[in-house]
Parts: structure tokens; sequence; C-alpha cells
């Protein structure tokens, strides 16, 4: 299995399409992509996922194919709108920043991304089999979503802030929760993760996991990330997060009546 996680990490399946899909939230407009292997017609599992800071990217449609291969239906979601599409650092923060400082609007948001995978008619997907994956700033949001009460089968974040203004509402998760976490993370501070332990525990009745990997930080799932010590590539790492992440898709989605 390591060796088929680390070809993962590196190299599309072949036959994946990705298709865009518009929609609304409140009115504004906002476009994702549907990643899938249409070379398949059985009804899949969907995964609604959250990119980075960065939005809707080429690096975001093309992990999102590493993620879907043939066993996945994947929604890549616009978390910014349709009219803000960062293109470089600065406009991520400043877009990442804005979304941030809202959370009844991130939790929105993504909820509405959840929607539209579910109301898609270009790939089959099986409703019943539907979890939501996020990579930093798209992590955060996963754990948002998952704290709104969605009722979907599982919440992953990869290298995703882990801070909220209503620790309380850990109560509401209705699925476990999986955090994937590089040790030597210098974006989430060790307070920032006591306190999410804090909550968790708080919510007595909450699946919940905390994986923090050695010598990994920032970013370790970005091929694109390159700054030594804060935003660095970990294939090693990237390949366990992923096994960590299928494996628990593998439990919650086998628990469903076929």
């Amino acid at each position: 299995m390591g060796s088929l996680m680390l070809m993962l990490a590196t190299q599309a399946p072949a036959a994946m399409v990705a298709k865009p899909i518009a929609y609304t939230v409140d009115a504004l407009p906002f476009e994702g992509y549907l990643v899938y292997d249409d070379a398949q017609t059985a009804a899949r599992p969907g995964l609604m996922m959250v990119p980075n800071w960065m939005g809707v990217t080429p690096n975001a449609i093309d992990k999102a194919k590493l993620v879907a291969g043939k066993q996945y239906v994947v929604f890549v979601s616009d978390i910014f709108g349709k009219d803000i599409r960062p293109a470089n650092a600065s406009e991520a923060e400043a877009a990442a920043t804005k979304v941030r400082s809202d959370r009844a609007s991130m939790r929105k948001i993504a909820q509405a991304a959840v929607d539209v995978l579910k109301g898609q008619k270009l790939a089959a997907v099986d409703n019943r089999r539907v979890a939501a994956i996020g990579f930093c700033l798209g992590g955060t949001s996963i754990l948002e979503l998952a704290r709104s009460g969605a009722d979907l089968k599982a919440f992953v974040s990869f290298h995703g802030n882990l801070d909220t203004p209503n620790p309380a509402d850990a109560n509401h998760i209705k699925a476990p929760v999986l955090v994937l976490h590089g040790a030597d993370d210098p974006t989430v501070s060790e307070s920032e993760i006591r306190d999410f332990i804090k909550e968790m525990k708080a919510a007595p009745n909450v699946d919940w996991q905390f994986v923090a990997y050695s010598n990994t930080v920032h970013s370790f799932t970005n091929p694109d990330a390159k700054v030594p010590g804060k935003y660095e590539y970990n294939p090693r790492t990237a390949a366990r997060s992923y096994k960590a992440m299928n494996d628990l898709l593998d439990e919650q989605f086998s628990a469903v009546a076929h």
C-alpha cells in the first residue's frame, strides 16, 4: 500500500476529466470543478474539496485528480467567488483573511458546495456516501463545516488552521473528524493545537483524530510549496496523509448499506 500511495501522490490516473460548474451563494457567482474518471459509470462516493488560499487553480484540480482516482467523484469548490482569483500570495492572504473573519459565511459557502456536488448530473454520486476534505484554508473551512452540523460521513483537514470563534459548536459534529498536521508547521501555534484538542474533548460524542507528522511543515501535500522551514512539500508525509484519509473514508463508506 505504501508504494501505491507514493505513486498516487505523483501521478494522476488516466481518463480523468475536470468540468466547470457555475453556482451561486447569496446571489453571488461561484465556479468550481467536478473531477472524476469518466471511464467509470457506477455511482461512487463524493468528496467536496476546498483548496488552499489560492482557490480554484490548475494545481487544485490536479490534486483533486490524484485524490479522486477511480473511486471518488470530487468537487473542487470555490471558497472566494468566481470574481476572486488570487494571482499571488499577497492577494491570496487578503482574500483568505476576509473569509476567515466571517465563519458563518465560510460555513454557508462550504455547505453550498456540498449541495452542488450532491445535485450535479455529470457523474454518478452515491449521495449516502459523501465527505468533505480541505487543504490549508480549505482545512479550516472543512472544520467549520463539521462544527455547523453538516450531515456528511467524514471531515478531513490537511495542514489547516484549527481555531474557531465558537468551540462549543463542536457538539454539533455528526461524523468523524481527521486532522492531518505537520508537527513543525509554524503557522499553527501550540496553543491553537491545545485549544483544538480541548474543544474536541469537551464534545464527548465526537470521533476525532489528530495526526502530527514529524519533520513536516505547512503545505506538505503541495508540490509547489518550496519555502524551506515554512511551506514545503513532503512526499512521504503526503503519501501517509492520503492513506490516512482513504482509511477513514473506507471505514465510513463501507458502513453504508449498498
